[in-house]
């Protein structure tokens, strides 16, 4: 497959991009950054505005790309503009560029606000921007869209195993969140879905096909 992978060169975008080539995809990464983030011949890279118009995003946006996966965030320097109007404006140019397949990194419950009490005052913004770019992606679009919201990441070793649909926040290494967005790509039972997760038992194939 052709995927774009917006925000290639952070903690998840990196680790979930590594998986991609590996798996022989032809990924298109977004970066901010010169030199090239991997060296491989089924890897180039773009600067993706997200500052920008939708019309002048368009004439960024790669043509026949087959998914994209918005992993990118401001990590709160940002966040209307990056984490809520910018990944709107990918949603849009994705639907004028006949995207199918759509899938969003959010964060634990971001749309489940009755457990909103539970947030630290500091990350009360971020959630309300995360809340509202993953309802536009649910209400607004035709994307065949898949909502992650993993609970707190971790640079910890990956253990292949998690927990879906989850009751209370927990949480998860970042390889995992990675493999998890990875496998959701192609599995038809994370199709139209919003998945919690943290680190559980259950490997991660099981746990999505129990969705």
């Amino acid at each position: 497959m052709k995927i774009l992978v917006i925000g290639a060169s952070g903690r998840v975008g990196s680790s979930l991009t590594e998986k991609l080539l590996a798996k022989e995809h032809e990924v298109i990464g977004t970066t901010r950054k010169d030199k090239a983030l991997f060296d491989a011949k089924n890897y180039s890279q773009i600067e993706l505005d997200l500052n920008a118009s939708v019309e002048e995003m368009e004439k960024q946006f790669p043509n026949d790309v087959d998914a994209v996966f918005f992993v990118s965030g401001s990590r709160g320097e940002d966040l209307l503009q990056t984490d809520l109007h910018g990944a709107i404006k990918t949603m849009q140019v994705a639907e004028k560029k006949n995207v199918k397949r759509y899938i969003m990194l959010s964060t634990v419950f971001a749309t489940d606000t009755d457990k909103w009490s539970e947030i630290p005052k500091d990350m009360m913004d971020y959630y309300i921007s995360k809340h509202y770019a993953d309802q536009w992606l649910m209400k607004n679009t035709n994307l065949d869209y898949t909502i992650l919201q993993p609970s707190t990441l971790k640079e910890e070793k990956a253990t292949g195993k998690i927990e879906v649909n989850i009751d209370s926040a927990g949480e998860n290494s970042i390889e995992d969140v990675a493999e998890t967005l990875l496998k959701t790509l192609t599995n038809r039972s994370a199709s139209k879905k919003v998945i919690t997760m943290h680190s559980g038992e259950k490997k991660i194939e099981e746990a999505l096909a129990q969705l």
